[in-house]
């Protein structure tokens, strides 16, 4: 059944909340790509100081992982860009579906970080002072590690967050509660999955494909 879409106290009409949710998840969508320009730069700050160490320790990075994650968060874009025209089109449970293979996707892509973080592990490569990765000892391979950490781990971070959203629209499209008139929480739930897949195809290459 049909819910009506919800009208809150401090707006005068529909439009206007639309409105207000859309620039809200902008600024904060800004604020979000601000926080990755930071340590974009300082990867490059560094990078520049150490450029051969930085090379030596990125070709330690799992390129054939990299990649398929890359691949796979590229996928899940397109299901949930299927999920708002399904939404937009009054087929929630059909977006509902598109949104639980968008949700494990991001969970295979934190399955397939895991298992390259394990394999760091064993070589005796952690971020900071507790690298241990005896072919690398110096300080700009470790600072490229902790740098590599940092990234990806606010990253998935990033994941978890955005398969959250889309858990809780999914089930609420399952439910009836989002369509062609109320879909403004799956257009932008979506809007935050698209930046975190933004952010990873900037990541990718800076971490597994610059090795010279």
């Amino acid at each position: 059944m049909r819910q009506p879409r919800p009208l809150r106290e401090q707006f005068e009409d529909l439009e206007k909340q639309t409105h207000a949710a859309r620039l809200g998840m902008w600024l904060f969508l800004g604020s979000e790509v601000l926080l990755f320009t930071g340590l974009f730069a300082l990867y490059a700050a560094y990078r520049e100081l150490y450029p051969r160490d930085f090379a030596e320790a990125i070709a330690h990075n799992n390129v054939a992982i990299g990649t398929t994650m890359t691949l796979i968060l590229i996928g899940s874009s397109f299901t949930v860009a299927m999920a708002v025209h399904a939404v937009r089109a009054s087929h929630p449970r059909r977006a509902a579906l598109f949104l639980a293979v968008s949700v494990a996707i991001g969970i295979g892509f934190l399955v397939l970080k895991g298992v390259e973080y394990a394999q760091h592990f064993r070589e005796g490569i952690y971020p900071a002072g507790a690298d241990r990765f005896a072919a690398l000892p110096t300080f700009g391979a470790q600072m490229a590690f902790t740098l590599y950490f940092a990234m990806t781990a606010l990253h998935a971070l990033h994941v978890v967050g955005g398969a959250s959203l889309l858990t809780g629209v999914a089930w609420g499209c399952w439910k009836g509660r989002y369509w062609a008139y109320n879909q403004t929480p799956v257009e932008l739930s979506g809007l935050y999955w698209h930046l975190v897949d933004i952010m990873w195809i900037f990541i990718w290459p800076l971490l597994y494909l610059t090795r010279k």
